[in-house]
């Protein structure tokens, strides 16, 4: 498996910071960063971006060598991974903001839409403030497909560390039954 170590996502945080682009961490690293410390072994570091910052991001990117797109079967247009060709790895996740504070992600026909404070985390990567998703938020992105050994690892720590209710899924998958 690919690494993405937290000092590899704290390079790819610094370079978009001083590009000045907004930006929000998403993913396994935006669970570790709410829970302040690394609980598990990353591939990737998913950051959820506005359409319009996309030119910053690009030029933060270069900057750090992040300047080729990793195809897999998951591509869209909102949703693709970019790299360097060695240890930074960024799953992208581009959005539109709307005028009444909510978020479309996806596409016209399909899309789903959620609030920008959904986006408003903060956490903490190697001592370094970051925002990042709430941790309600991240657990219903970890929901609506078949979950994945990360995803009950995930899961597990975002409902421990913060009190939240299991998913029915998740339950179901644990205890074997259908959790009715």
């Amino acid at each position: 498996m690919h690494r993405m170590t937290a000092e590899s996502a704290l390079s790819v945080v610094s370079a978009l910071d001083s590009h000045g682009v907004r930006f929000c961490v998403g993913g396994g690293w935006a669970v570790d960063a709410l829970l302040g410390k690394q609980t598990r072994e990353h591939a990737d570091l998913d950051i959820w971006l506005p359409a319009a910052d996309l030119d910053p991001l690009i030029v933060a990117f270069s900057g750090v060598g992040i300047d080729r797109v990793l195809p897999w079967g998951g591509d869209r247009p909102w949703n693709f991974v970019l790299h360097d060709g060695g240890c930074l790895r960024v799953d992208l996740h581009l959005y539109e903001e709307l005028a009444d504070g909510l978020i479309h992600y996806g596409s016209v026909l399909t899309g789903d839409r959620f609030t920008s404070a959904d986006l408003g985390g903060v956490g903490h990567i190697l001592g370094t403030v970051v925002r990042c998703e709430t941790p309600q938020w991240s657990l219903q992105c970890h929901t609506g497909y078949p979950p994945r050994e990360v995803d009950f690892h995930d899961v597990a720590q975002l409902c421990t560390g913060f009190g939240l209710p299991l998913p029915e899924t998740y339950r179901t998958s644990v205890t074997g039954d259908d959790a009715g």
